[in-house]
């Protein structure tokens, strides 16, 4: 039986140093300082696989992400996000738009999500799955009752009741309203179920057929193929390397 390779810097205390985005603003100190001060002999950054995280396969492939890698919050979500949209006999192009929409918040980043998580996706899908997944983060914040979307009530409690995107999102909304694959974007937007509507029991395997139609799996693995997002995916492979 093969038995799986030690983790690197076996036998050292490694130590992971949160990046910037997720420390910056909030009030706590910069703790790099203090973690160099206390490298030696038995202590190191964090470089490769984290033994508290599952091990990748080799070549990975998007539903390992799944299983491995966006936690299970995000995960729920973007499953009944999914689902909702499978029941309602909508195409497989929105179906896998709300598969993935969310997913960079779910692994890697969640300021402007929509545009990391179509720029990450973008060579493996149509173009008109990634101009959905960019485009439902502006029209997210635009009603349109017309084809059924309200302002979510959730955004009130996330931002409050007197919140105005930026101007980049207003613009962003006002072009995508005047697109061809608007509706793909906006029925995006209607379903994206929030959490208190997330269903534990949907398994991930239900998309594998609508993903091996619709998503280009890089026979090297996601993050392995030198694609211009290929670091992205080892990103969220190895999340807690140092450099």
């Amino acid at each position: 039986m093969a038995t799986e390779p030690d983790y690197p810097q076996a036998g050292r205390n490694r130590l992971i140093l949160p990046s910037p985005v997720g420390w910056i603003g909030s009030g706590q100190p910069n703790p790099e300082p203090d973690m160099i001060a206390a490298l030696g002999a038995e202590t190191v950054m964090m470089m490769g696989d984290n033994p508290a995280l599952p091990r990748m396969p080799a070549a990975p492939r998007l539903l390992d992400f799944f299983r491995y890698r966006i936690d299970p919050f995000t995960r729920r979500h973007l499953l009944t996000s999914a689902k909702h949209a499978l029941d309602a006999g909508l195409d497989e192009t929105v179906i896998l738009a709300c598969l993935l929409h969310d997913i960079s918040n779910g692994a890697l980043i969640r300021t402007d999500h929509g545009y990391w998580g179509a720029q990450m996706i973008a060579p493996y899908v149509s173009e008109e799955v990634a101009w959905a997944v960019r485009y439902h983060q502006p029209l997210r914040y635009f009603a349109d009752e017309a084809a059924g979307y309200a302002y979510p009530d959730s955004y009130r409690l996330f931002f409050g009741p007197d919140y105005v995107p930026p101007a980049y999102i207003r613009r962003a909304a006002e072009f995508a309203r005047r697109h061809r694959w608007y509706m793909t974007a906006r029925m995006v937007t209607i379903y994206d179920i929030y959490f208190f509507e997330a269903d534990d029991s949907i398994a991930p395997d239900l998309f594998a057929d609508i993903i091996a139609r619709n998503f280009r799996e890089p026979a090297e693995g996601l993050g392995f193929d030198d694609s211009p997002v290929a670091h992205m995916w080892r990103t969220m492979i190895w999340p807690n390397n140092f450099l």
